[in-house]
């Protein structure tokens, strides 16, 4: 079913009234001329009646009618309509005029006007009570007249007043659709603006003189053309790290998986096996750490769910987890909780992937026997610290390590350069400033995550990183 458009409903809004405002004034001007016709020629009628019973004389003993031929036509001649009368007693005895008139109805009124017939067609009565010479009785005159004129007349008057408001109405219509079309153009202009583009053209939509209704909607469409641009950009991005992330090992993969077809002694083969198994646990680890990054980007989500989390609690059983594997590179991991509750707003899946790629960066880069401590206090904010016994990161450097992909120079330990972009990612959700300091006894650095207290929302931009 077609909608709708704006210009339709516009004209109807503003010419469907105007109709009916017409309409009505027509009726209302009809009664009115009507009303006016009706009340001239009732006085010509009156007059005639009047003029009538000037006629009646008296001659003996009785009453007499006398009005000459030519001047009961010159007092009856109309060109349009047919004027009858009668002259009657009290008695009822007639003296002149038609006696085929039908009977007045009663009426003590001395003038009486009502609606009638004559020969078949209406007609317009007036009934007189008058005196008759030397006071002898009232006499009764009554003359009718057809309506022809007086309809001409009330048409006439109708048409006088309401066909010069026709063609204002009919004017007003068109400046109307005028001024529609033309306030209406830039919502053309923006629609063929719009579809001009090409898919790939996200760049905000210009169209001039855009009138103070049209404005917040085409702020809203680049608003949305942004928000596109914005998620596209994630999109490609990446699609572009994965590809330029998992070329090398799948190349290498495929190199172990055909030096292990090649080989025919079992030792060499379980050899080529186990350096297959380290290659895809590197693949597989890389995948997840891309998509947890995809899923991550503050500019891909459009809200996170927070909740109150006991911060100590949740630092405490993610630590615990990675005891075995701090035990296995021989690394004392230690825990130090805050003396009292501490309570933050986050989601705990993601608070355990930023803890889970804190506490796997420590591990993985600090020295074999070393140390490594996961922190939580609550003064003067929450705060989740985990520092290590790894190189120390150049105070140039400490703005670079949180970009995706970037590792420090000399570093021989393997790695994807995703974590710490993680974290980033994750700590922006949260409201979080993250701040990387050297350890107290001077070896290794402290990474610090401070969270915004639980009456603060979290600004959900990007976090500061500061060094120390």
């Amino acid at each position: 079913m077609r909608s709708t458009t704006l210009r339709g409903q516009l004209l109807r809004w503003l010419l469907v009234p105007l109709s009916i405002l017409f309409l009505l004034d027509a009726a209302g001007s009809y009664v009115v001329a009507t009303r006016l016709s009706a009340g001239v020629y009732d006085g010509q009628l009156t007059e005639i009646a009047r003029e009538l019973s000037l006629h009646v004389r008296r001659e003996g003993g009785s009453l007499t009618f006398d009005l000459e031929k030519d001047a009961e036509r010159t007092l009856l001649l109309d060109p349009v309509d047919e004027i009858r009368y009668v002259v009657r007693t009290a008695s009822g005895a007639l003296l002149a005029g038609d006696a085929a008139l039908a009977a007045p109805p009663p009426s003590p009124l001395a003038t009486l006007l009502y609606d009638g017939e004559l020969d078949g067609q209406p007609a317009r009565v007036v009934r007189l009570l008058s005196r008759g010479p030397d006071d002898t009785g009232p006499l009764v005159i009554e003359v009718a007249e057809t309506k022809v004129k007086r309809g001409t007349l009330a048409n006439e008057i109708v048409i006088d007043v309401i066909l010069p408001q026709l063609l204002l109405i009919l004017l007003a219509g068109g400046i109307v659709w005028a001024g529609v079309a033309r306030g209406l153009a830039p919502l053309r202009q923006l629609r063929q603006a719009i579809a001009a583009r090409s898919h790939l053209d996200l760049t905000p939509v210009r169209v001039d003189r855009v009138p103070g209704e049209v404005d917040p909607l085409l702020q809203s469409v680049n608003e949305l053309m942004a928000r596109l641009d914005e998620v596209l950009s994630f999109q490609n991005r990446f699609i572009a790290d994965a590809a330029h992330q998992l070329r090398t090992p799948v190349a290498g993969l495929k190199a172990h998986i055909e030096l292990a077809l090649r080989e025919t002694d079992p030792v060499r083969a379980r050899q080529s096996l186990a350096h297959l198994y380290t290659s895809v646990d590197r693949i597989s680890r890389l995948v997840s750490q891309l998509l947890s990054l995809a899923r991550n980007e503050g500019g891909s989500l459009q809200r996170v769910a927070l909740a109150p989390i006991d911060l100590g609690k949740l630092a405490f059983e993610v630590a615990m987890e990675w005891v075995p594997e701090a035990y296995r590179k021989r690394i004392d991991l230690g825990f130090e909780g805050a003396s009292e509750k501490v309570t933050v707003l986050g989601d705990v899946g993601r608070l355990n992937e930023l803890l889970n790629n804190l506490l796997d960066n420590a591990v993985r880069y600090s020295r074999e026997a070393g140390r490594v401590t996961v922190r939580v206090t609550a003064d003067p904010r929450p705060c989740l610290a985990v520092s290590d016994d790894g190189p120390t990161i150049p105070v140039a450097e400490r703005q670079r390590v949180f970009e995706r992909f970037h590792r420090l120079m000399g570093g021989h330990v393997d790695g994807s350069g995703l974590g710490l972009a993680i974290v980033r990612e994750i700590a922006a959700l949260h409201g979080a400033e993250i701040r990387i300091d050297e350890d107290a006894d001077g070896v290794g650095n402290t990474f610090n995550v401070s969270f915004p207290l639980p009456g603060d929302a979290p600004s959900g931009r990007a976090p500061h990183v500061s060094s120390a």
